[in-house]
């Protein structure tokens, strides 16, 4: 039998523990280590999320990788085209983790309605093209079909429809220069609006129209199986930077490589930022966790000091009576925890699935509800790490029990 904690049980479990002067100060602990809790998961959840969607928008108009030709364009405007006979199209077939592999182009235009116009930069896409992103981001209409003959079907965003005050159903003219001369009469396109998408990214939204491949190809006068580039989607986004290397080391060395956390450097410099917070606020919340743990500790030793000293006075050993107030402590702080999982995963679930809280400047976040992200090897080491450094700082508050004398504990009063 352990003896150390049969005692701690014994302490817990008694009438007395729960009408002592030190009951409201470990209620007290115990709410602290709760709301602690409570804390870091929703800063964990929030701050993940966060980052995840913010990642998705980003790769949704860029894919995770680009594969261009090597030019001097430093603009998103697609210039030297690639054939689509690659060994890596349609399936990356020599790098493991390649879950999709698409080919895009793009050019730059003007839309122009009786009222006003808009510069643009239409995205031609073909049938091999991943929609799965925009039908959350798609808020009326549908999205085009290029699987057929070529047609005049487009994808607009929310911001740019509200600018020219188009609708779902609406058609426009839009005017793209020749190869970039000017003095050229410019190609002239008439599209049909069946889809308008709301992606929060204004940096997107703000420019982005979705339009057939083929109509670029043509204004372009490229051949049926060129494009502008190719975009690669990885099944694990932390494998970034390896999986960059490893695709650029299988491509022609006429072609370049970039993923998008060098072409948007500066988004995910900010969103490496959550990872800080994140820590700054597990940190102070176990310190502040452990010093009222702390509290409750010392008063429990003062408040069992005659206990101690007639455990010593049978030969109990220092640590021995030190395990029993641990024990006692490990098991507040596993109440604490218990509460604070209860309320902190109920309230991450609840806005994962009502998205009840929203930020009140969407623009600075990209989204307008607040994102949320859990998973349970998370949680699980948050709790362990949470019990771990709680009774480590606990240790040393403890060792005051070695001073206790049996004589005067047990005279104590």
């Amino acid at each position: 039998m352990n003896l150390e904690l049969f005692i701690a049980k014994r302490l817990i479990t008694g009438k007395e523990h729960k009408i002592s002067i030190s009951a409201p100060i470990i209620k007290i602990a115990i709410a602290a280590i709760a709301i602690g809790v409570v804390m870091m998961l929703i800063a964990i959840a929030t701050g993940v999320g966060l980052k995840n969607k913010i990642r998705e928008k980003v790769s949704a108009f860029n894919g995770h990788i680009q594969i261009s030709n090597y030019d001097n364009n430093t603009s998103e405007v697609s210039v030297s085209p690639i054939s689509i006979h690659q060994d890596f199209y349609p399936e990356f077939k020599n790098v493991d983790g390649v879950r999709h592999v698409q080919a895009v182009a793009t050019k730059g235009g003007i839309i122009r309605t009786e009222d006003t116009f808009e510069g643009m930069l239409a995205k031609g896409v073909g049938p091999d093209y991943d929609w799965s992103a925009f039908k959350e981001y798609l808020v009326e209409g549908r999205l085009p079909d290029y699987t057929g003959k070529l047609n005049d079907e487009v994808l607009i965003s929310r911001m740019m429809a509200n600018r020219l005050q188009l609708d779902v159903g609406d058609s426009f003219f839009s005017f793209f220069l020749k190869d970039g001369d000017a003095s050229q009469i410019p190609n002239n396109r008439k599209f049909k609006i069946v889809g308008i998408y709301d992606s929060g990214f204004e940096e997107f939204d703000a420019t982005y129209v979705f339009v057939d491949i083929r109509h670029i190809q043509r204004m372009n006068k490229w051949e049926d199986d060129q494009v502008g580039n190719f975009e690669v989607f990885l099944d694990d986004f932390d494998q970034l930077e390896e999986k960059s290397n490893e695709i650029y080391n299988n491509t022609l060395s006429s072609l370049d490589t970039q993923n998008i956390k060098t072409k948007y450097y500066r988004i995910f410099e900010w969103i490496g930022l959550f990872d800080f917070n994140i820590a700054l606020i597990i940190g102070i919340m176990i310190i502040v966790g452990g010093i009222n743990m702390i509290t409750a500790l010392l008063v429990l030793i003062l408040e069992r000091t005659q206990m101690i000293g007639i455990l010593k006075a049978l030969g109990s050993a220092n640590w021995s009576i030190r395990k029993v107030f641990l024990y006692n402590a490990a098991y507040l702080i596993a109440i604490g925890l218990f509460w604070g999982n209860v309320i902190g995963l109920g309230v991450i679930f609840l806005q994962g699935k009502y998205r009840m809280f929203k930020f009140p400047n969407p623009e600075e976040y990209y989204i307008e509800y607040i994102p949320v992200h859990m998973d349970v090897p998370t949680v699980f080491l948050l709790n362990i790490g949470v019990m771990f450094l709680c009774l480590l700082m606990l240790l040393v508050p403890s060792y005051i029990i070695t001073k206790i004398t049996p004589v005067k504990a047990i005279q104590f009063e």
